[in-house]
């Protein structure tokens, strides 16, 4: 049988107890993304501790942004025009480091 070149992932087991209605939306969510509970639960986890280190969601840091700007003197425009930068300000630093 042949090695593969890809090393192998350690994985720890985990247990976890769910409410009936967490088990079903659990299996909904991986039936309607085509992916497994644990990577649902994995990437649930990661999203998690993003939010929980930039204290709120890339998107709601971008309406927050927005909200400012139409506060101010440069008004909505200046996002419409800025949306790109805005987003890639908010969107970039809270994306996973790539090993």
């Amino acid at each position: 049988m042949p090695k593969s070149s890809r090393p192998r992932a350690v994985r720890e087991p985990v247990q976890v107890y769910l409410a009936s209605d967490d088990s079903a939306l659990l299996a909904r969510l991986a039936q309607e993304a085509g992916l497994s509970k644990a990577e649902i639960l994995r990437r649930g986890v990661r999203s998690y501790a993003r939010e929980r280190d930039t204290g709120a969601s890339p998107m709601l840091r971008y309406l927050d942004e927005a909200v400012q700007c139409a506060a101010a003197d440069s008004g909505l425009e200046s996002v419409a025009e800025r949306h790109d930068e805005i987003l890639a300000e908010t969107y970039l630093p809270s994306l996973p480091k790539r090993r």
